[in-house]
């Protein structure tokens, strides 16, 4: 009773932390929007603003929503301290420090202040930021075996993702506009015990799979294979957010990011916007503003100022196309980290239980 009052309390604070675009209340959602948001409260603990800011996208908002579900909340076979380990290290990576706020609190409180010195949240915490580059992630040991792959892989994959839209649409702290940072401190055990509250219940696998139609599994998502509800999610959000990039990414503009991504090792682009201006310089002029946002969304959205943001909305005002574009390009960069992680090790490397195939 105590934890539905405070959800209901957090409600406004939460959608009120969302920034350029127009953010859709609890009160006034309907549809799929309604349904995601109490299965938010319900499973995730507190309407997670990082997932209510995809609202203006109905369907992307339930592709995030099936993919943070299956991998990080619903109970598998990892334990939930090595996905937060996880999530906090590719934040850490980002440079996002909204994520990396959270995903920190709750992996203290499951380890304890002592997380770095704990030798499973050490190793999982290291294998997530070794595999944020290829180069780096090729000679390091997999500290789990290769069944464990979908939710390892597909929790690094998400927060790949959500740290990108999250540069975008929230804040430094998940704290509303105006509030102190000094409150942080209350705020933070709050959403911890609202959090934890909610992983007792143990979400059921899948059940909330049949808000998007099913698709086939893409080759670049394989890694999610050995875990049908992880592997469904992935599909199916896979299938939605592409077909957003359809509705509002020029094809030129895909065609851009694309190239850019397979050419990038993972390692952080620099202050310089010197490369994207280049890059969109081959672009229609029409397409530029397009291409200069997703570009930098994709592999630097520390660097998406308000300019960028506004040159695109020039051409494009509403906010379901910003958040089509943006989801598109974070997934984007997200699937082809997803593709590089080594999943399989030598007997060396994970014990007994690991696969003896060669690493990928």
């Amino acid at each position: 009773m105590l934890g539905t009052l405070v959800q209901a309390g957090l409600r406004g604070l939460s959608t009120a932390q969302v920034r350029q675009v127009r953010p859709v209340r609890y009160g006034a959602a309907r549809g799929d929007v309604a349904r995601i948001y109490r299965e938010l409260e319900r499973d995730f603990g507190v309407l997670a603003p990082p997932i209510a800011l995809h609202a203006p996208a109905p369907d992307v908002l339930a592709a995030s929503w099936l993919m943070l579900r299956e991998t990080l909340l619903v109970p598998g076979a990892v334990p939930r301290a090595l996905k937060e380990a996880v999530s906090t290290a590719v934040s850490e990576g980002n440079s996002c420090p909204f994520c990396v706020a959270m995903h920190s609190s709750m992996l203290s409180d499951l380890v304890g202040r002592g997380a770095v010195a704990d030798p499973a949240a050490r190793a999982a915490s290291a294998w997530a930021t070794a595999n944020g580059s290829p180069d780096t992630g090729a000679g390091h040991p997999v500290p789990f075996p290769v069944g464990h792959a979908p939710e390892m892989v597909g929790t690094a994959v998400i927060l790949e993702y959500l740290n990108r839209m999250v540069n975008l649409f929230l804040g430094e702290l998940p704290l509303p506009p105006h509030v102190p940072a000094a409150s942080m401190t209350v705020v933070r055990r709050v959403l911890v015990w609202l959090i934890k509250s909610a992983e007792r219940r143990g979400p059921r696998p899948g059940a909330s799979l049949d808000l998007l139609p099913a698709a086939p599994l893409p080759e670049d998502l394989r890694w999610a294979e050995g875990n049908p509800a992880i592997a469904e999610a992935y599909a199916r959000g896979a299938a939605a957010i592409d077909g957003a990039g359809r509705r509002s990414v020029p094809s030129g503009v895909r065609e851009s990011v694309l190239a850019h991504l397979a050419r990038w090792d993972g390692r952080p682009m620099g202050l310089s916007r010197a490369w994207v201006e280049e890059a969109v310089a081959a672009l229609p002029g029409d397409e530029r503003a397009a291409g200069r946002l997703a570009l930098l969304t994709a592999l630097a959205s520390y660097q998406v100022d308000q300019s960028v943001v506004d040159r695109f909305r020039e051409r494009r005002p509403d906010d379901r196309s910003l958040i089509d574009l943006t989801s598109w390009a974070s997934l984007a960069a997200a699937r082809r980290v997803g593709g590089w992680m080594r999943i399989r090790a030598e007997e060396t490397d994970a014990g007994p239980t690991a696969s003896t195939s060669r690493s990928t």
